[in-house]
């Protein structure tokens, strides 16, 4: 048989004093609870944070699609039908720099990135953000060093003329 010696349960506990028992306790309780609820999102977020997911899970491959058809062709995206396409691409590119704008900006206030949102999503189209944003650094780079520059936001004669 196995005897196995502990320190009292007791011991683990701070000293209690007797005329403020019960409020110590309380606030010691009710502290932790509040900071788990302000925290957690995962049912549902607010509309903003709705907003950047919906955004940014279409925005994203969006941009993954520009970017290989730039290193491809050297050319964007083509207009579409009524220009659906080429503004399609320019609002994600807008929306990608608005959710790393937001989470940088969080970053510098509470010293950690946006909260994970609804369902964990937000975190994860944070990190999209971030590496499509390294993704196009990159392919801009090449673009500009191979062809000199990398093409405007409207329609060019070179690319759809």
């Amino acid at each position: 048989m196995l005897i196995l010696l502990s320190p009292s349960p007791t011991s683990l506990l701070p000293p209690i004093n007797t005329h403020n028992a019960t409020a110590t306790r309380t606030k010691f309780r009710r502290q932790p609870l509040l900071k788990v609820r302000a925290e957690s999102s995962e049912g549902g977020g607010t509309t903003a944070e709705t907003a950047a997911v919906v955004g940014g899970l279409v925005s994203n491959p969006v941009i993954g699609w520009s970017l290989y058809t730039l290193k491809t062709t050297g050319c964007g995206l083509p207009p579409g039908p009524g220009g659906s396409i080429g503004a399609l691409e320019g609002v994600s590119y807008l929306a990608v720099a608005g959710i790393v704008g937001w989470s940088l900006y969080t970053k510098t206030k509470t010293g950690s990135g946006l909260p994970n949102g609804p369902f964990g999503l937000l975190g994860a189209v944070e990190g999209l953000s971030y590496l499509s944003l390294l993704a196009i650094i990159v392919v801009f780079g090449l673009q500009f060093f191979v062809q000199g520059s990398i093409p405007g936001p409207l329609p060019s004669e070179q690319c759809f003329g």
